[in-house]
């Protein structure tokens, strides 16, 4: 190609500059300046730029170093100070530089090789979760990262009772990462958090006691409490009755009396609550009618006492089959036809059940303890989405799932290589959810959409190829057999 033609192919397409050494489109100082405030990525289309270029184009967006070779001091600190993960690009950065840029984002401390302790104190003051880059951090580090995010103790490994007790201090919930956590650290943790307490295996009675002091709702996360636990729930708030499976009886009494129509129905000395033994089938009725949740005084379905009412209120509400006793098959079918969330009020449910309920949405699979093959199927058929509540699903599924949707590739941790070309084929946009890609991946995302090109870190030459053929100006241009993209030396 003769040097007219190299110079018309990069105005069509400034991509075409990658398969030259030579500035042809922007020649003097003054274009490239103009080049660069105008659009940043033009720095990679010009080589060897002068300081001046290189800081213009660093501080329009700092991952420009990368196209600058052996850029010094300055324009690394200017990169940095714009985006800190530009130091993924600067080999052997120094300490002022390496400060800048975990204060502009911790996360990049990642990227900085056996960084020293004032440059780890400095990344996990901003964030926590940047302890989770720095290998054996000491106890200063561990506890600084805790008091700026409880949840970064999940990244310490063996934290001892200073730092559990800082993380829980911070975010009660963090004990879920603690790992056998004593009485003191679990009562740190419910003082913070009361809802901290769904985290803790077995919690003795005082740890439950504090919970609900803090907040009755947090009942829904204790198994079996005992009658002092229910009942200090119910003084609080009545409605968490829901959440109490088996409620003692004088737990429900306390329950129908905080209910004001029900209270005023007991003032009937006929309404004596013996065992459901003196009051008769009329007075159940109307009292349930009131305070479905009295039904646990009871054995028998007094509301729906027969299959045909059993059915008509869940064709009614879905949510009516918490308060059947032992629904049949055809009950639990139509609760879930109505809503799939059903199956989570419906014990042990069967796999026709469960294919029922992720038929009808498929998020209902986050009630299913271990799903099986067919089950997590059909859910992602349902919703795509869905497959972020599945714990490494395998090959079929993750493709079910992205061919719905590519962007759904973000949720699936180490997608095959088959689902990631499925995902791109999909939408190319989705390879910025994947880190590394290959280039057959590059491929499919840039024929399926050009623009992702722009998430592609030094993509391989024939993917640039490809985007430049698939823009219909170079394109054009490249219909003419004299752009053969291989420049020879010329006296032009």
């Amino acid at each position: 190609m003769k040097m007219k033609q190299w110079g018309k192919l990069p105005q069509a397409n400034p991509s075409a500059q990658l398969l030259i050494k030579n500035n042809i489109p922007y020649d003097t100082k003054e274009k490239q300046l103009e080049a660069i405030k105008r659009n940043w990525p033009t720095s990679m289309f010009i080589p060897n730029p002068g300081k001046d270029v290189q800081l213009e184009a660093v501080k329009q967006n700092g991952f420009a170093i990368q196209f600058i070779p052996n850029p010094d001091k300055d324009v690394q600190l200017e990169a940095v100070r714009q985006n800190g993960f530009a130091i993924q690009f600067i080999p052997s950065p120094d300490k002022d530089v390496q400060l800048e840029a975990v204060r502009q984002n911790s996360d990049v401390i990642q990227f900085i090789p056996n960084p020293g302790k004032e440059v780890q104190l400095e990344a996990v003051k901003q964030n926590g979760y940047a302890i989770q880059f720095i290998s054996n951090p000491d106890k200063d580090v561990q506890l600084e990262a805790v008091k700026q995010n409880g949840y970064a103790i999940q990244f310490v490994s063996n934290p001892d009772k200073d730092v559990q007790i800082e993380a829980v201090k911070k975010n009660g919930e963090a004990i879920q990462f603690i790992p056998n956590p004593d009485k003191d650290v679990q009562l740190e943790a419910v003082r913070q958090d009361s809802w901290a307490i769904q985290y803790i295996p077995n919690p003795d009675k005082d740890v439950q006691l504090e919970a609900i002091r803090q907040d009755s709702w947090a009942i829904q996360f204790i198994p079996n409490p005992d009658k002092d636990v229910q009942i200090e729930a119910m003084k609080k708030d009545s409605r968490t009755i829901q959440y109490i499976p088996n409620p003692d009886k004088e737990v429900v009494v306390l329950y129908l009396l905080f209910t004001p129509k029900a209270a005023q129905l007991l003032q009937d000395p006929s309404y004596d609550l013996g065992l459901g033994k003196k009051m008769n089938k009329k007075q159940w009725k109307k009292l349930l009618k009131i305070a479905p949740y009295a039904q646990s005084l009871v054995k028998d379905n007094i509301l729906y006492d027969t299959k045909e009412r059993q059915l008509r209120a869940a064709k009614r509400d879905w949510t009516t089959i918490r308060f059947i006793h032992n629904p049949d098959k055809d009950v639990q079918l139509e609760a879930v036809r109505r809503s799939g969330f059903a199956i989570q009020y419906i014990p042990n449910p069967s796999k026709e059940i469960q294919l029922e309920a992720v038929k009808q949405d498929g998020n209902a699979i986050q009630y299913i303890p271990n799903p099986d093959k067919d089950v997590q199927l059909e859910a992602v058929k349902r919703c795509g989405w869905a497959i972020q509540f599945i714990p490494n699903p395998d090959k079929d599924i993750q493709l079910k799932a992205v061919k719905q949707n590519g962007y759904i590739i973000q949720h699936i941790r180490n997608p095959y290589k088959e689902t990631q070309l499925e995902a791109v084929k999909k939408d190319g946009l989705a390879i910025k959810f994947i880190p590394n890609p290959d280039k057959d991946v590059q491929m499919a995302a840039v024929r399926q959409n050009g623009e992702a090109i722009q998430f592609i870190p030094r993509p391989d030459k024939e993917v640039v190829m490809c985007h430049l053929l698939s823009s219909p100006k170079t394109a054009h241009l490249l219909q003419d057999h004299s752009y053969d993209l291989i420049r020879k030396e010329e006296n032009e």
